[in-house]
């Protein structure tokens, strides 16, 4: 994956690059690259076959489970852009990222980064329509305006990410390029320029502020509106049915944000931890949140979990089968 930018640094020239440099302080690094390997393979293996069941499975064709792929294809991209190259980096010392390698790694962290966020709310908008209007949720919410939300979505991020990248590409790095991170991130590498970056670091703080928090209060909305509607018209029966039914979404939204912004946290405050354990920390609660996202769907959510029990028990059958012939 590329980006082309136009850029000026110091020395005149678009293909000097960086030096990734994270964990050199850091005892048993190889370990939390075997880790993060594993969270990759665990990655592409659940959403894999999340993708499938739900593609080979026309009653699941509707617009929770466009939601659900859009999210899997999020999580698959999100772990794809983070881990791969930390192998060569961090194993075989291949350290060196050229300019343009550097900020196209840039814009897709942050990019799916981002969208891993409003994807959730997304779902969380598909569910205060289940529950609030159920009468009317197929005409509300077609796959149609399903695919349309998404698409809107996949744009609006795209705006929000490429300026601060674009920005930080066209600073002059005349001094150190020594990127103290495990990947090209916008924060680690736009404080290398040699010049005023103070609008870059507002318009990332703004940034973060739309992409992270708003998708969160907008989701936290939800839930209330939620609340509120199945505390006024349901019995106890369906009471318990509509807050079970929101119970995988919300430990979705757990599992992402919290992290999150316990990583912001450790980040704001340092709290005493090496700048090597800082990063792996955040780079192990970055990758976990796609990982776990597919088995969440595939163990709590029943019709996903019907189909999964199905088609093993086709399995078992056709082995039974034969081992008899």
């Amino acid at each position: 994956m590329s980006l082309s930018v136009i850029s000026t640094n110091g020395t005149g020239s678009a293909d000097n690059g960086f030096y990734i440099i994270a964990f050199d302080t850091l005892d048993y690094k190889n370990y939390l690259i075997l880790i993060l390997s594993i969270i990759y393979i665990i990655t592409l293996v659940g959403n894999l076959v999340l993708l499938a069941i739900l593609f080979l499975n026309p009653s699941l064709h509707n617009p929770k489970y466009l939601a659900v792929c859009n999210l899997a294809v999020v999580d698959i991209s999100m772990n794809s852009v983070v881990i791969p190259q930390m192998v060569p980096v961090f194993i075989f010392n291949m350290n060196y990222v050229s300019f343009g390698t550097c900020f196209s790694q840039m814009f897709f962290l942050h990019f799916f980064g981002d969208m891993e966020s409003f994807s959730l709310a997304v779902l969380a908008y598909d569910r205060l329509v289940a529950i609030c209007l159920p009468l009317r949720y197929t005409s509300i919410n077609t796959n149609l305006r399903m695919f349309l939300i998404l698409v809107g979505i996949w744009v609006l991020v795209f705006l929000l990410d490429i300026f601060p990248v674009l920005l930080a590409a066209r600073l002059p790095y005349c001094a150190s390029r020594v990127v103290q991170s495990c990947c090209c991130e916008h924060g680690p590498v736009y404080i290398l320029a040699c010049a005023d970056i103070s609008y870059n670091r507002n318009l990332a703080k703004a940034k973060t502020l739309c992409t992270l928090l708003g998708p969160l209060a907008f989701i936290f909305l939800t839930y209330a509106t939620v609340v509120v509607v199945v505390l006024k018209v349901a019995s106890a029966e369906q009471r318990r049915k509509a807050f079970t039914t929101c119970l995988t979404h919300l430990i979705l939204v757990l599992v992402y944000y919290l992290p999150v912004i316990l990583a912001y946290l450790l980040g704001a405050f340092r709290l005493k931890l090496s700048i090597d354990m800082l990063t792996a920390i955040m780079t192990v609660f970055v990758t976990v949140p796609p990982m776990l996202n597919p088995i969440i769907y595939s163990l709590k959510t029943e019709e996903v979990r019907e189909k999964i029990m199905k088609l093993i028990g086709r399995q078992k059958v056709a082995i039974e089968l034969n081992n008899k012939g």
